[in-house]
Parts: structure tokens; sequence; C-alpha cells
């Protein structure tokens, strides 16, 4: 997976817009950070889960998925290596961090699956 292609991915979300923080760009709903690239490094993105869905990517695939290090990642902050991520992965990784922060009414529009 390319950062392009994770770019393309967590644009898929409903209302998801691009901005920037800390000097890397970041996808947002409703104002809210739910993924990011380029943290720590440009071989990595970040997915805001929590820290019971972040064990289960970790589980599922720990050569894609890790742990933040630190609180952010006690927290359920996730890295993705993107060169070992697959699509289908990062793809379900997206949709339940993009649900995590997105507002409630439209979170309940939103089908998954």
């Amino acid at each position: 997976m390319t950062p392009d292609t994770f770019r393309r991915l967590a644009l898929t979300m409903p209302e998801a817009v691009e901005a920037g923080h800390m000097g890397h760009p970041d996808f947002r709903v409703g104002g809210k950070v739910f993924a990011s690239l380029g943290y720590p490094d440009d071989r990595w993105a970040m997915v805001k889960l929590t820290p019971g869905q972040q064990e289960a990517f970790v589980a599922s695939d720990p050569v894609a998925f890790s742990p933040v290090k630190g609180g952010w990642g006690r927290r359920g902050a996730t890295n993705v290596l993107l060169g070992k991520a697959k699509v289908a992965g990062v793809r379900t990784a997206l949709m339940t961090a993009w649900r995590n922060v997105a507002p409630a009414k439209l979170a309940k529009q939103v089908k998954v699956g």
C-alpha cells in the first residue's frame, strides 16, 4: 500500500476531508481526526481506534498494525506500516476509525459491511 492509496481510501469515508496537523496530512469527519499519514515517518499512517479495536487489528495482522508509542497508543492510536498493509484491512480500520469520531447522526446513516 502506498500513501496515495491510504489517502484515497480515507477520502472515500462519508464527508471525510483532508487537512493538516503537525506537519503531516490528516483525515477528518465533523472536524475530528480519524486518521493521518506520515507518523512517525513516511512509511507509516495512523488510525484512531479504541484500545479494544486496536488489540483486534494488531492480533489480526501484527506486521501491518501496531500501537503508537506512548500515551496515544495506550488510548488506541494505531500505526499502519503502509508497505506491509493489505487494502482490505486498512479499509476496515479506516471505517472503524471514522465511525469512532463521526457525528452520531451521520454514523447512523452509514451501513457497515
